[in-house]
């Protein structure tokens, strides 16, 4: 018989119990390896997602619409160098290759532009949208299209081709990551054709960035109800035109220009206000019944804050640095140019670098150029061609102004008779929401912005109140509603959008000159030098020529002595060539002396960093020869003029309190630099910020704005030199007098410095406390922190500071954190371009993951440039992807 087998269920009463610890463990463990194969799922998900747009690098595609082959050559950082035979095939591929690397970044700065965010992503935009759309930016890119010649149209037309033919290929996921994101809120969202209004548009977009003054005058205009106008003077003094240079000291005479435009308008007519008008609600998509609950955006304080997180803040180190010195003292008996344009920092980078060549250089294909541009506009923004270098810094004059304007009903007062108002609709596309109309208000001065934002707003509510008064109260005027208009010369058509093309293929002073009178909004100092060895300055832009207003304060709109009298006449505007001087410095500093014909700001940057590079400059032609080497070391320069101020304020000043004594001992050995490893660095700009805080703002019922630091150095600055000044006092504070308040300063400062980095000064650094946090300017503030991890990087310790040479702004009385960057950095060897160098903020790329979407950070934080390959020898060299497109 057999032997009897044990049941495969019975239970074994003489094996080990499994514990419960263990059970409990294994059970745990099997939730997490879960966890993890579900993790590893998404992520791989992701990854095939975020890689379903990465472009084609290398082959051959097929791009229907082009004449002839066009070759399309990589290097490591993905920097494409594109040769054609044909202007019509460069800019058509430049569309294509923009698309394939940012076509994102292009899409959504459009619906900025256009202000159509709303349809993007709901209910939450309408409030910038409405703004945008008030000014209407779009409606003036549109007739800007209409006004080009037949050649730069059809620049502009293959360029949206390229962009259309790539997006023929490629929609949702398959052209941007992003767009599988949107689908969470917005799945019904279908990508548009490109248009060349589209690309003009967002030259509106960067003129704002760079809009000058508009801030101080708003401030101004709401300090005026409770100062007096000499503290308000006080507040915003004037240029050190005694201790700070000037770009231009003596005016050249050059030949005029005959390709000049017709800058010098007559004065304005009341129809001029409807030229800011148009339907770009035209453009707008499709209702979407997309529900918007999936993602809880993170939403600004206010308009203008939005405005400025979406097309750049032109608060706190909005600037730029530039510099070109003569052969006369170079190494190579050339010159060097070299250029730092200043904006807020983004991710991806404002720049995209590129070199468009035509394969044999003609009339019809007369491009051999290559720099910085901006995905969506064809051409090349600050670089080289093959005979000319030239670069840009924010020329600071004041080009916006603010109007009260007395309404009555549908009209408003001007000259004594009331005008009707200019009104039309425009149309929101919204979102998973209904359509949401707004009536669009203009005078003869701009349209109406009061309403739309809280500071426009407050000042409409009391236009001529208070000790100083915004505006002269109206004479005779019935009663009635007061409102704020804006005049801006990017609000009226004009013809930046030829200025690229004349840029890039100019030969000689007299083209680069014929460029810069095209070249008039956004205002811009424009440096030159060139292979003959000639160096240079011009002046550009639209320059309004006021009436009886300085346009520092919001003025009578109901008065036309105070409307724009017309433009200056650009052979009257400054101009610098070959200055026995050798070299010429621009960083947003006064253009030329007090005594120059035509009011031109009163807001220019004070001059620090232009003195610094002035100085730096001086001491390389003293050494001698100079070299680009210099030219590199004067960019990453680091030196504060207001932390060696505060050293030798301090020089006799003891507290009391030993750990803030032995912090303050750091600045009596500390050079002044900026360094990202500096403790000494990191306590001064920390006591620099809780002064101006402890001064200006902490516990005073009418506090000061704290916006720009190169302005509060010359007033702190002027302070330290008049211990009796009222602002010494701050009764919430319980401090009295200068020395009080110095000594309060370095303690609050100390406490502050130990909360963030601890008590041990050996571990104190500037770089960290002051890093840099690159956020992705759509899908980086979306309030959903997986969201947000996917696009953003960093933060990343960070040297410079606000009015320094290598200028990372931070905001006073708010975090460290930089804010405002060199968003690129070149210099240019005219003896050989490609000894040239360049570098920008984070990577070619607008792709999250892919290898060139921050690759360059890493150089930028050491201010290490790139070796600028631009002959055909050199560019093959350095190739490492070839990408053939074919008709």
């Amino acid at each position: 018989m057999p032997k009897p087998q044990p049941s495969p269920y019975a239970v074994d009463d003489t094996a080990p119990r499994r514990s419960v610890g263990r059970t409990l463990g294994i059970t745990l463990f099997s939730i997490l390896a879960g966890i993890v194969v579900l993790a590893l799922v998404a992520v791989g998900f992701i990854a095939f997602t975020a890689q379903r747009s990465f472009p084609q690098l290398s082959g051959e595609a097929s791009v229907p619409g082009l004449e002839a082959e066009v070759t399309v050559q990589r290097d490591v950082l993905g920097i494409p160098t594109i040769t054609a035979d044909s202007s019509h095939d460069l800019f058509f591929a430049q569309g294509y290759v923009q698309a394939q690397d940012r076509f994102w970044e292009m899409d959504f700065r459009r619906h900025v532009t256009s202000g159509r965010l709303s349809e993007l992503f709901g209910e939450s935009q309408l409030g910038t949208d409405k703004f945008l759309r008030t000014l209407g930016w779009h409606a003036t890119a549109e007739q800007e299209v209409a006004a080009l010649s037949a050649t730069e149209r059809a620049y502009y037309d293959a360029y949206a081709d390229g962009v259309n033919a790539y997006l023929a290929e490629n929609q949702g996921a398959d052209a941007s990551f992003e767009y599988a994101i949107l689908g969470l809120q917005n799945p019904e969202y279908e990508i548009e054709p490109w248009t060349p209004a589209d690309s003009v548009a967002w030259l509106k977009a960067m003129a704002w960035d760079l809009r000058s003054n508009i801030e101080n005058e708003t401030e101004r205009a709401v300090l005026a109800a409770d100062l007096t106008e000499a503290q308000i003077d006080g507040l915003y003094p004037g240029y050190p035109f005694d201790r700070n240079p000037v770009i231009v000291p003596k005016i050249s005479t050059v030949p005029a220009v005959g390709t000049a435009p017709d800058v010098a308008a007559e004065g304005d007519t009341e129809g001029d206000a409807a030229e800011t008008e148009g339907d770009a609600a035209g453009d707008a998509a499709g209702d979407s019944d997309a529900a918007t609950a999936a993602i809880e955006w993170t939403e600004a304080d206010t308009v203008l804050d939005a405005v400025s997180d979406l097309v750049g803040d032109a608060g706190e180190g909005i600037g730029s640095n530039s510099w070109v010195v003569s052969g006369s003292v170079t190494d190579t008996g050339m010159p060097l140019l070299a250029n730092d344009p200043h904006l807020g920092a983004s991710l991806p980078s404002v720049w995209h670098q590129i070199q468009l060549k035509c394969s044999t250089v003609t009339e019809e294909c007369p491009f051999d150029v290559a720099g910085f541009g901006f995905s969506g506009l064809p051409g090349v923004v600050i670089g080289h061609n093959d005979r000319i270098a030239w670069g840009f810094t924010n020329l600071t004059t004041d080009v916006t102004d603010l109007y009260v304007e007395k309404i009555d009903g549908d009209s408003y007062w001007y000259d004594g008779a009331l005008v009707p108002l200019e009104t039309h609709t425009e149309t929101f596309k919204v979102a998973g929401g209904e359509d949401v109309d707004l009536e669009v208000r203009s005078t003869v001065n701009g349209p109406i912005v009061s309403g739309l934002t809280d500071d426009f707003t407050a000042i409409a509510d009391n236009p001529y109140t208070g000790t100083a008064g915004t505006v002269a109260a109206p004479a005779g005027a019935p009663d009635g509603e007061y409102a704020v208009s804006l005049r801006w010369t990017a609000l009226q058509p004009g013809t930046t959008a030829s200025a690229i093309f004349a840029l890039n293929t100019a030969k000689d002073f007299d083209d680069f000159r014929g460029a810069a009178a095209l070249f008039d909004v956004p205002a811009q100092n424009l440096i030159y030098a060139d292979v003959d060895g000639n160096i240079g300055y011009q002046t550009p832009g639209k320059l309004p020529i006021r009436g009886a207003g300085d346009g520092s304060l919001p003025q009578p709109g109901w008065d036309s002595a105070y409307t724009w009298q017309g433009y200056i006449p650009f052979e009257e505007l400054p101009v610098s060539y070959n200055p026995t001087e050798g070299y010429i410095v621009t960083a947003n500093n006064a253009i030329v002396a007090a005594d120059y014909t035509y009011p031109l700001t009163r807001d220019w940057d004070y001059g620090w960093r232009a003195a610094r590079i002035d100085e730096l400059i001086q001491r390389a032609i003293a050494k001698g020869p100079v070299t680009a080497d210099d030219l590199n070391a004067i960019q990453a320069d680091n030196y504060s003029f207001i932390g060696m101020r505060l050293t030798a304020a301090y020089a006799d000043i003891t507290t009391g309190d030993d750990d803030t004594d032995a912090a303050l001992a750091l600045l009596q050995e500390w050079d002044a630099q900026n360094g990202a490893d500096s403790a000494a660095a990191a306590y001064a700009n920390v006591l620099w910020d809780t002064l101006v805080e402890n001064v200006f703002v902490d516990g005073r019922e009418n506090a000061a704005p704290l916006s720009g630091q190169g302005r509060l150095f010359l007033v702190v600055d002027a302070l330290l030199d008049d211990d009796a000044s009222p602002w010494w006092t701050n009764e919430e504070l319980g401090v009295s007098g200068m020395t009080d308040m110095l000594k309060r300063s370095a303690i609050d400062a100390y406490e502050r410095v130990v909360d963030e980095q601890g008590d041990n000064p050996a571990r104190w650094n500037w770089g960290s406390l002051h890093a840099l946090p690159l956020t992705n300017g759509s899908f980086g503030e979306s309030g959903i922190a997986p969201i947000e991890w996917l696009f953003n990087r960093g933060p990343y310790p960070v040297g410079g500071g606000s009015s320094v040479v290598n200028a990372t702004g931070w905001d006073l009385g708010s975090s460290f954190a930089t804010v405002t960057v060199p968003s690129m950095r070149m210099i240019v060897d005219l003896s050989d371009f490609d000894a040239s160098r360049w570098n920008q903020l984070t990577g070619e790329s607008g792709h999250a993951f892919h290898t060139n979407y921050t690759d360059q950070v890493e150089s930028w934080q050491k201010a290490e440039l790139t070796p600028w390959a631009f002959s055909s020898k050199a560019v093959d060299a350095a190739t490492t992807d070839t990408l053939v497109l074919t008709p």
